[in-house]
């Protein structure tokens, strides 16, 4: 099986680029993108306005782990707050291309806290910092029943596309996420078309429309009330 390849986009930081032709992030900005959606909108409000003890998140497609990376950056300067965070991913980007990508130089960051992230075993809770547990699980997030052990206050939803991975994006798929959600919880992503928010008031979201980075119009944040 083909792996996939790295390309540079406009920020200067890395993606992939699947054997399929599709990109693992936008064209327009790898970093860029990740921040402005999953961390200004999603992480930091949580921080800000909540000030938890306790984060649990769950992020759908641990791909190159640039979304856990900057969470685990964020979380180095929250001591006071304890980060689990909780990855589902089937098919696992190899190691030769993680060390090809060029996140901890763009983001000034050791590359071993970005190795680390890819090192850690899949399967079990890997304490990677003293505030930052890690849990990799490589496994079909739709297959996990509706009862998840922790519920969580964010959900980083970061799959392929609609047109790529449409179960993923069906009401069937966003009630699973409904259910994985603690109350006032929220979802965040870049997809914004117009059946998928539609989708999301049929699992019983409150959908709110935000301004998306550069190269797109707009995003989607969801809460669970």
């Amino acid at each position: 099986m083909d792996s996939p390849t790295p390309f540079l986009t406009a920020d200067g930081s890395h993606s992939l680029r699947s054997p399929a032709g599709i990109s693992y992030h936008s064209t327009h900005g790898a970093i860029q993108e990740s921040q402005h959606i999953f961390i200004e909108y999603g992480l930091l409000p949580l921080l800000r306005d909540e000030h938890p003890r306790d984060l649990n998140i769950l992020e759908m497609g641990f791909g190159t782990g640039l979304n856990a990376l900057l969470v685990r950056a964020v979380a180095a300067n929250h001591p006071g707050t304890r980060f689990a965070y909780t990855t589902f991913e089937r098919y696992p980007v190899g190691g030769e291309q993680v060390r090809q990508l060029n996140y901890p130089a763009r983001l000034g960051l050791p590359a071993e806290r970005f190795f680390q992230l890819h090192d850690a075993p899949w399967g079990e809770p890997t304490q990677l910092d003293a505030n930052f547990v890690l849990h990799k699980r490589r496994e079909d997030f739709l297959g996990t029943g509706p009862h998840p052990a922790r519920p969580v206050e964010l959900i980083i939803y970061d799959a392929f596309a609609p047109e790529n991975q449409p179960e993923l994006w069906t009401p069937e798929a966003m009630r699973q996420c409904y259910a994985w959600l603690k109350p006032g919880g929220r979802l965040l992503t870049y997809c914004a078309k117009g059946q998928f928010k539609r989708n999301l008031r049929v699992a019983g979201f409150r959908v709110e429309r935000l301004p998306g980075p550069v190269g797109k119009r707009e995003i989607t944040r969801a809460f669970r009330d």
